[in-house]
């Protein structure tokens, strides 16, 4: 098996935490094995970043995780989800981002960014704004892989040519190479929920009848063409994630089968990682996967690993840290992916190195934090050597 550097022993349950062993991935070194996932904010304004998202992120790095990506990074204006969705499409939008590789650096964490197309289901509101699509001049218009809208009462997109794919292609490239002048150390391809790189994947979405639709190799030909150039101009010493919907729905469209032989392709041109997520079709409610129980996508990425052996990523409701290092011990992922639970508690980190190595822990706290509440919780005889609490909601 080819996977990430590990230098662990998974049989060891009473060994020291896996969550706190460093993993390598080519020149790249983390110092545990938590990673805050892209979390769109939906808060640029024309895709530049700015103070909120500094802090926001920088939150996370205080916090004790080891790599922190920031959210989806549209690589052209007509790729945005949302207004507010951030860009990387040009050059002036370098110094912002840069800010927070720079911070993301400066507390111990890797910094990492998500690169995405919105296909179909940009030009649309904020969530909290409807989530519907725009209409009148705030609305552009949007390109996919055919011109079908993706619901009802959507706007048809413009089917896209050979010249557009090619255009793509080049934007993502030079979106990356702009994340590298950035300072960042890793990029994540966005081939999930539903957005671009995913419509080809999936024959729920995909009903070409050129070389880039029809069968399986065929809906593949697209996504993998732009992982190939986007790994090209991505530095050799710096690790490339793919995330991927596993799984469309229930017995519907993009299936498990799909996801392994994608991912066996992913490995041949040097993806690094596989980040295994679930959904963003449009289907109906029998169709979709609702089993949303702690660690619910964990057997995607365990079938991912064991299959073709690339590193995994394991993301969804994975809230508590013991069982975070039990999905590690069990040799079923590479990596243990935070999101909503960071919002809820930026240091998630820091206090899960608490709850399983006790008083070593605090030295995974910035100094700035760690030496005022380790003199607390010693003047108060307090024992942080206790699970970090479960949130409901």
């Amino acid at each position: 098996m080819d996977c990430a550097n590990r230098n662990d022993d998974t049989g060891d349950a009473n060994g020291p935490a896996l969550l706190w062993q460093p993993l390598t991935l080519r020149g790249l070194t983390l110092k545990n094995r938590i990673m805050v996932s892209p979390m769109a904010m939906y808060s640029a304004q024309d895709g530049f970043v700015d103070d909120f998202h500094l802090v926001h992120l920088g939150r996370f790095a205080l916090g004790g995780a080891g790599l922190v990506f920031m959210e989806a990074a549209a690589v052209s204006r007509q790729g945005r989800i949302t207004q507010g969705c951030a860009g990387l499409w040009f050059d002036a939008q370098i110094p912002g981002v840069r800010r927070i590789a720079e911070f993301l650096h400066r507390f111990g964490a890797a910094a990492g960014i998500q690169l995405c197309h919105s296909g179909h289901k940009g030009s649309s509101q904020r969530p909290w704004e409807g989530g519907k699509p725009l209409s009148g001049p705030q609305a552009w218009e949007t390109a996919s892989v055919t011109a079908e809208p993706f619901d009802a009462g959507w706007p048809a997109p413009h089917a896209m040519t050979d010249e557009d794919l090619e255009a793509v292609e080049a934007d993502f490239v030079a979106a990356a190479r702009r994340a590298d002048e950035a300072g960042f150390d890793v990029v994540e391809l966005h081939c999930a929920h539903g957005y671009l790189l995913h419509s080809f994947l999936s024959p729920i979405t995909n009903t070409r009848t050129d070389g880039w639709g029809g069968d399986l190799t065929g809906r593949m030909r697209y996504p993998l063409r732009v992982a190939e150039a986007v790994r090209k101009a991505w530095p050799a010493d710096k690790p490339l994630f793919v995330r991927v919907s596993a799984v469309d729905g229930v017995d519907v469209g993009w299936v498990m089968d799909d996801t392994v032989a994608f991912a066996r392709e992913l490995r041949a041109r040097g993806i690094d990682a596989v980040d295994c997520s679930s959904g963003g079709q449009r289907l109906t409610r029998q169709q979709m996967l609702i089993s949303r129980v702690p660690g619910f996508q964990v057997p995607f990425a365990a079938r991912v690993r064991r299959e073709v052996g690339i590193a995994t990523v394991a993301v969804g409701l994975i809230r508590d840290p013991e069982h975070a290092d039990a999905v590690l011990r069990a040799g079923d992922v590479d990596l243990i992916a935070v999101a909503r639970e960071a919002l809820v508690q930026p240091n998630w980190a820091a206090q899960a190195a608490l709850a399983l190595g006790g008083d070593a822990g605090w030295g995974d706290w910035p100094e700035q934090f760690g030496w005022w509440l380790q003199r607390r919780a010693r003047q108060q005889g307090e024992s942080f050597n206790k699970p970090v609490p479960r949130h409901q909601g």
